[in-house]
């Protein structure tokens, strides 16, 4: 059987070289072309290192893009649905790992981005590329959404409790996501000069970060629609790849751990991706960014305040994999209806 024919546009970022690196060994797939504007003529190893003697790809100009089967876009926010007609007649299925179509509401989208959208009547249409949820929908899809990578933590972490119809929505739900240095991307600013970047906790966007809307449209859908505010906070920190979040909310009804322990098995024990990390000892008793780079793995734990009735969620992923191309690359296995695991079984290095 032949393989799908795969091409990247915006190869020459991070999510792109990590989409690069999964693609090369993975079964199904032939890479034909990587597109950058900015690299166009050189090796794909010149940006991306690790592949030295793994590839002899070299960038193309996203002008110079021919027919394929799926199309990955791996641009900055609002470029690729500007273009989309033009990306969607190279491939009958392109995934895009922006932000364009995340939102399945204009006037969501608008809100929190800050303009209109450019292609409001294919929101509807684009399916939230996150299996856990909606694996389904994947199957058919031709138009597929990244999925914001500390979205991504705070969904998986939470989805279940909601799913359950346990949350107290009255009480607003805080969330807090502490974020490595490559979550901001490949082109280097002020916030990223190594003296001011090195050794930082740094609250960045402690209100209004465009993440926020995930929660309120995935969240709804998990469990009815959303009554409740969603309190959202991000913080910077000196880690390279890795996300950490920690969301607090609170039961409508008194439960035991052995309770929640069972919500969250039954949503995630045939789930490939997902695990429950809750230990008496060690170290690693809770989730832990830092053991996840590289793999594709969401690692979920709680602790419940039964005192408040509060359950504080704990979940932590690779911002670079599980928050962008190893969830891409999943979302793909998915629309093929291959093993859902191929490309995506590497499981992360102890030390690192």
């Amino acid at each position: 059987m032949s393989r799908v024919r795969v091409a990247i546009v915006g190869g020459s970022g991070y999510t792109g070289g990590e989409l690069i690196r999964l693609l090369l060994f993975h079964p199904q797939v032939e890479i034909t072309q990587v597109a950058s504007g900015s690299q166009a003529g050189h090796f794909v190893h010149s940006a991306h290192p690790n592949l030295r003697k793994i590839s002899t790809l070299r960038f193309c100009h996203p002008d110079d893009l021919t027919s394929c089967d799926v199309l990955f876009l791996c641009l900055p926010h609002g470029v690729s649905s500007g273009e989309i007609a033009r990306y969607r007649a190279i491939a009958p299925r392109v995934i895009d790992l922006s932000g364009d179509f995340r939102l399945r509401s204009p006037e969501l989208y608008q809100r929190w981005y800050g303009h209109e959208h450019k292609a409001p009547s294919l929101l509807s249409e684009a399916v939230y590329g996150l299996p856990e949820l909606h694996r389904s929908e994947l199957t058919e899809a031709t138009l597929v959404s990244g999925t914001g990578c500390m979205a991504t933590t705070s969904i998986l972490g939470l989805a279940p409790l909601y799913r359950a119809g346990i949350v107290n929505q009255s009480i607003p739900l805080v969330v807090e996501a502490k974020v490595g240095s490559s979550a901001a991307g490949a082109k280097a600013g002020p916030a990223s000069h190594h003296p001011d970047r090195s050794g930082a906790v740094r609250s960045f966007e402690p209100t209004g970060h465009r993440h926020t809307a995930e929660l309120i449209q995935e969240l709804g859908q998990s469990g009815g629609e959303l009554r409740q505010t969603v309190a959202f906070s991000a913080t910077a920190i000196e880690l390279v790849r890795g996300i950490l979040v920690t969301a607090h909310v609170f039961l409508n009804e008194r439960l035991d751990e052995r309770a929640i322990w069972r919500v969250y098995r039954e949503a995630y024990q045939r789930e490939p991706f997902m695990r429950l990390v809750k230990e008496r000892n060690g170290v690693y008793r809770y989730p832990e960014p830092k053991i996840l780079a590289g793999s594709n793995y969401c690692d979920v734990g709680f602790e419940l305040d039964v005192e408040q009735q509060r359950v504080v969620v704990i979940a932590a992923l690779d911002n670079l994999m599980k928050g962008a191309a190893g969830n891409g690359v999943q979302a793909l296995n998915c629309m093929m209806g291959w093993d859902e695991t191929l490309g995506l079984t590497f499981p992360g290095l102890h030390p690192v």
